[in-house]
Formats: C-alpha cells, sequence, structure tokens
C-alpha cells in the first residue's frame, strides 16, 4: 500500500503485517468495483474460484455481466442462502451464542493466525472502509478481502456504503474488521457457512468464511451494531418503516418488525392488484372461493426503512419511537416476483437502474439485461427461493433520510393454513391490537413462522429469538429483551399490532393482510385505538381482535378479522390452534427467566406462564399520559 494512504490507517497490529508491503485495491468509484466484480477483465464472465488444499480447484461462484449489473450465481445452492447456524463467538465475553471452542473443540486462536497467514499469500487484497450505520451515525469498520472476491467487496458497499479512495479521513481507526477467507469452509468446517465473530476491546473481528453476503456483509455488520448498541445502551431493530399519505392528505408511520420473511420489504412496497385493478384479499384453500376488494386510489409511500432500523438515544422525545435507517442499500427479496408486471416500481428501478446493480441467484446472461423474475434453478423445475437484487436506498423513490417517529410497531408472522381438520397456528385475523406487554413479548418468542424462504428450511414451528434479530446477536438474550422493555416503556404514545401473512385460518392471503391494515389505519387518521370496534381475542396472546372493518366503503368479511368464525375452523380448530401457539409461548419464554432478567419483565413472562388474562396483561404497562386502552372493552 502506499504509504500516503496507509498513514491514515490506525490498524491492528495483525492487519497492519498483512497490508503494508501487499498491492492493496481501494475504490473510488462503484463503476471500479463493478470492474472489480468480473475480475478486471474484458469478458462477460468471470468465475471466482480457489486452489483448495485436499479438493484443488473450487469454483464458488460465477459473475455475468449484464447490461444492467452483475449476476452471482453459487455454484453449490447451500450457499444461495443463511444458514441460521452459521454464527459462532471466539472470545470469552457474555453470549448465549455457541462458542467455537465448544462447537469444534479447539481455541481459535490457531485459526485466526492460519486466516491471517492465507491472506498474506494471496497477489493482492481489497479494502473497502465503511461507516457501519450511516455516514453520520455509524462507526469505521474495513472488508479485508481476496482481490477475486470483488463481487463480495461491491455487494457489502451497496449495503452498508464505502469511502472512496480519495475521501478516506486521516486517523480511520476501524471499530469493525470483516476478514474474508472463502476456502476455509472447506477446509475446517465441511463446507458449512460459518461466521466467527471476536470481541475484543473497541475491536469487533469478524471471519466470513463464505461468499455469500448474506452472514457477514449484511447479518454480520447487523451484529456489530447490536454488540456496540448494547455497549451503549440502544438497539438496532430488524424493521422496515414507512411514511404513508393517504387520498385524504393524512400522514402515517408504521414500523413493521419480525423474522426474515415476515413481510418487512412488502410492507414498504405498492399494493399488489389483479389485471383488473381490483385487490384480492384472499382464496380458499378448498373451496377456492375468493374475495375482492376495489380500492381505487392508494396511498403515497415513501419508504424509511427497509431492514435494520436505528434507535439511538439520541434521536428519542419520550413519546413516540424514533427510528432512521441504518443500511446504505437494501438486500431485497424477489422470490415473490415471478413474472413481468408483479411490482412494477422494483422492476423499474432494476431493469434501468441509475448505474449497474448486484443481481444474485438470478439467471443473468452475458451483455443482456437481468431481469429479476428469471430465478436461478436450485434444482431442474425448482427455482431458488431466495434471489435477491441489492438496491442503493438513493436509486428508491422518495426515501426519508432523516430520523422518523413512529405511530405504530406491527409485527409480521408467516402463518400456516389452520382448518378444524389439520389445526394450526394460522389463528391470526387480518391484524389484532397488542397492548404494550403482549407486543414485548412476541418481539421475545419471534416466530419464525411458516415456509419461511430466506434461510435453510427448519421442521415446525421455531424462534428467531429476541426482537427476531437475535440469529444476529452476539451477546445474551436477556440484555436484549430488557433493552427492547425499556424502549416499550419510554415510548408511550407508539401503538403496537400483530398482522399474519400468507395465510387467515382456511385462506391464502399472501401480504394481503399488512396492505389492508397498512391502508386502513392510515386513512383511520389517528393512531388511538379507543374508538376502534374490538372485542378481546379468544386467545390472551393475540390481545384484541376487530369487530368490524370498513374500507373505502367496503366491509371486509368478519371471518378475515375473527378466525373462529370461519366455517372451516370454528371454536374447535381455533382453540386447537391456540394451544399449539400457547405452548410455543411457554416453552420459548422459559428461557428468559434469569436472575437478570427486568423486574417487570419477569412479571409479564408469569402472566403468560400463568394463563392470565387479556386484562393482566393491560394492567402490567400502563402510561402516565394516557388512561386505560379500551376499558369498556375489557369489561
Amino acid at each position: 500500500m502506499e504509504k500516503s494512504l496507509f498513514k491514515k490507517f490506525v490498524l491492528p497490529l495483525e492487519l497492519e503485517g498483512i497490508i503494508e508491503t501487499k498491492e492493496i485495491i481501494l475504490a473510488e468509484s462503484r463503476e471500479d468495483l463493478s470492474d472489480l466484480a468480473l475480475g478486471r477483465i474484458q469478458g462477460h464472465t468471470y468465475e471466482v474460484s480457489y486452489e483448495t488444499p485436499g479438493l484443488g480447484k473450487v469454483v464458488e461462484a460465477t459473475v455475468v455481466r449484464c447490461k444492467n449489473g452483475v449476476s452471482v450465481n453459487y455454484t453449490d445452492p447451500y450457499l444461495r442462502r443463511r444458514d441460521p447456524d452459521c454464527m459462532v463467538i471466539a472470545d470469552s465475553n457474555p453470549t448465549d451464542k455457541p462458542k467455537f471452542a465448544d462447537k469444534y473443540g479447539t481455541d481459535f486462536t490457531d485459526l485466526r493466525t492460519a486466516t491471517f497467514e492465507w491472506l498474506k499469500e494471496q497477489e493482492e487484497l481489497i479494502l473497502v472502509p465503511f461507516m457501519a450505520g450511516g455516514d453520520d451515525t455509524g462507526y469505521p469498520s474495513l472488508l479485508v478481502a481476496p482481490a477475486n472476491a470483488g463481487f463480495f467487496a461491491a455487494a457489502l458497499a451497496d449495503l452498508q456504503g464505502f469511502i472512496p479512495r480519495s475521501k478516506i479521513p486521516h486517523d480511520f481507526k476501524p471499530r469493525a474488521v470483516i476478514y474474508l477467507a472463502p476456502p476455509f469452509r472447506h477446509t475446517h468446517f465441511g463446507g458449512k457457512q460459518v461466521v466467527v465473530h471476536n470481541r475484543l476491546n473497541k475491536m469487533h473481528e469478524m471471519f466470513a468464511y463464505n461468499l455469500y453476503p448474506g452472514p457477514s456483509a449484511k447479518k454480520g455488520i447487523y451484529a456489530v451494531l447490536l454488540d456496540i448498541g448494547e455497549e451503549e445502551g440502544w438497539t438496532c431493530l430488524h424493521a422496515s418503516a414507512v411514511k404513508i399519505t393517504t387520498p385524504y392528505e393524512n400522514e402515517f408511520t408504521i414500523m413493521h418488525e419480525g423474522a426474515s420473511g415476515g413481510g418487512k420489504s412488502e410492507m414498504t412496497g405498492a399494493l399488489q392488484r389483479e389485471a383488473d385493478g381490483r385487490l384480492l384479499l384472499g382464496t380458499n384453500l378448498k373451496s377456492k372461493e375468493k374475495y375482492y376488494l376495489d380500492i381505487k386510489d392508494s396511498s403515497e409511500l415513501q419508504p424509511v426503512t427497509d431492514d435494520m432500523a436505528l434507535a439511538l438515544p439520541s434521536f428519542q422525545n419520550g413519546k413516540k419511537l424514533v427510528i432512521k435507517d441504518a443500511e446504505y442499500g437494501w438486500f431485497l427479496r424477489i422470490n415473490h416476483i415471478d413474472q413481468y408486471g408483479t411490482d412494477p416500481d422494483i422492476e423499474r428501478a432494476t431493469i434501468h437502474p441509475q448505474e449497474p446493480l448486484v443481481f444474485l441467484s438470478i439467471d443473468g446472461k452475458p451483455d443482456a439485461t437481468c431481469l429479476i423474475w428469471e430465478h436461478t434453478m436450485d434444482s431442474p423445475g425448482k427455482p431458488c427461493t431466495n434471489p435477491r437484487v441489492i438496491l442503493p436506498r438513493r436509486f428508491v423513490r422518495n426515501t426519508v433520510d432523516v430520523p422518523v417517529e413512529i405511530d405504530i410497531r406491527s409485527f409480521g408472522i408467516r402463518t400456516p393454513p389452520s382448518t378444524r381438520e389439520n389445526p394450526n397456528y394460522g389463528i391470526i385475523g387480518i391484524f389484532h391490537i397488542l397492548p404494550p406487554a403482549l407486543a414485548w413479548l412476541w418481539r421475545l418468542v419471534a416466530p419464525r413462522g411458516h415456509a419461511n424462504p430466506s434461510i435453510m428450511s427448519t421442521e415446525g414451528m421455531s424462534s428467531e429469538g429476541v426482537g427476531s434479530y437475535w440469529p444476529f446477536a452476539t451477546g445474551r438474550r436477556v440484555d436484549q429483551a430488557n433493552l427492547l422493555l425499556e424502549q416499550v416503556l419510554n415510548t408511550p404514545l407508539t401503538r403496537y399490532i400483530l398482522i399474519p401473512n400468507q395465510h387467515i385460518g382456511a385462506y391464502e392471503v399472501g401480504f394481503m393482510g399488512q396492505w389492508i391494515a397498512r391502508e386502513y389505519l392510515s386513512r383511520r387518521g389517528n393512531v388511538s385505538f379507543k374508538k376502534e370496534p374490538l372485542v378481546p381475542s379468544r386467545t390472551p396472546l393475540l390481545g384484541y381482535a376487530l369487530e368490524s372493518l370498513k374500507i373505502d366503503g367496503q366491509v371486509i368479511p368478519k371471518h378475515f378479522l375473527q378466525v373462529e368464525l370461519q366455517k372451516d375452523n370454528g371454536t374447535e380448530g381455533y382453540d386447537a390452534g391456540a394451544a399449539i401457539l400457547t405452548d410455543f409461548f411457554k416453552r420459548e419464554l422459559q428461557t428468559y427467566l434469569v436472575p437478570d432478567l427486568h423486574p417487570l419483565g419477569r412479571k409479564i413472562i408469569e402472566t403468560c406462564l400463568n394463563d392470565g388474562t387479556l386484562g393482566d396483561y393491560v394492567d402490567l404497562i400502563q402510561y402516565p399520559l394516557e388512561s386505560k386502552i379500551i376499558e369498556a372493552t375489557i369489561a
């Protein structure tokens, strides 16, 4: 590295030893990064391969130059989605995550040294300096990668931003460093995705032993922010957010949380209409009966965040939660776009982008336009369930770049079909109102949900963990649980709802429920639920159900609001599904009953374990700024 550049960095000694005599690539522009993604060749196809002991040459990915960007495809279908078990912790700080020594039977020190030695052996390295968490509010960070992994560097730069070579500030001291070493997944981990986190004093080392950016360049940086937030007393929420302006000029902001696949990206997207302009509310899986709505005017949408929402203490006002986007770009899953015209906004942004984009698991052809509905096949006739495109947020129209107040926090869950004959937890109506104590409980158990397309599949109902961001956190569950509870207590004017997607009882609904909820609540013009027609849900965990819902003069059938009214469910099917949900909550909540749990948190959890009533949950958190919620409904 040139001495003038080298002097700008304040680096750990091990990293200094790697790069001081090495040929280093520092990009000046996105165009430079696009060229690096193709190995700086003039052709249109580039193989990313490594000589791997015991295996010889291993081709990890192919990169194709398309007219609108680069299309990256992994030769191993396993690398096309995040493995939920890829994180391990190397340090001795408090953690509830698997430790490297426990999992692999040896200390990480030798592998850490071997990784540094492998990086020293590379002819060239790419360095990408960036600010994790945003230019204004972020923390200095750095990627160190082999030169042929240019597409990974480009992906990280579009997700997190990057500092051009000419603008690297003096005394740039990274708070986090990602070391990328792909061959080690074969030589040490049996081909598995592994990301090792090593939390040192004011330095978060991350060793990424695979080329899929999800666990490292995306969620790994999320882990860094969670780690720093835990030290400083704040958290980064796993949420999208959108500011809505209705046809009646009401303004309203909703933040949608939930596990991967819970509808975060969809919450910021346009209503998906049928060819005739109507909305397909739902299709009965038995009778094939369809329900339609005719909503003429859609609201104007201004996306705020897509996946990661910073809730820094300096933003807060003691009334409503205030958040800002933690990312530079959005990692959009596009498995739902299987034909032209499905989502015109995303299609327009990706077919004719301002600058070339990075596509993952899309069947791009050399020197042709990469089309986001042409998904790579995992096997003959089986398209990849996790195709992605990285869209820098500055390419998205009408984004909000400043901190915003949140009127409603919604929580999304992918629900399976549920009927009397085959009961399941898909008993959630189009949306439910949650008192704050219950809203906190849902964020502890965070069901991963039905048919999650974003990660490797798991059987049955499982939890994504606290905040729905637990897979990315490196510390203890209880610390994050306490932070979330304090956040609920300190934002008394933000309200909470629960929204299912995919199924409402016996009806297939996709993401229509959350779009209807978004349109309805924003049209209401206020977020006080005292005047809403509500009834206690048949199971307390679901808070309040709607008694009626009317939007643009059209009444939503009541069996979409209260699943026990569906002829394919009834109270018998509903109660069986409620038992599944209740048992799941009781099982998952046991892990939080540790000595360091917030005293109020303990009371809330014990209320659930003791089959408390909805009134019990309401009484547990009463804000001084307003009277009790819907007392008449409880009575």
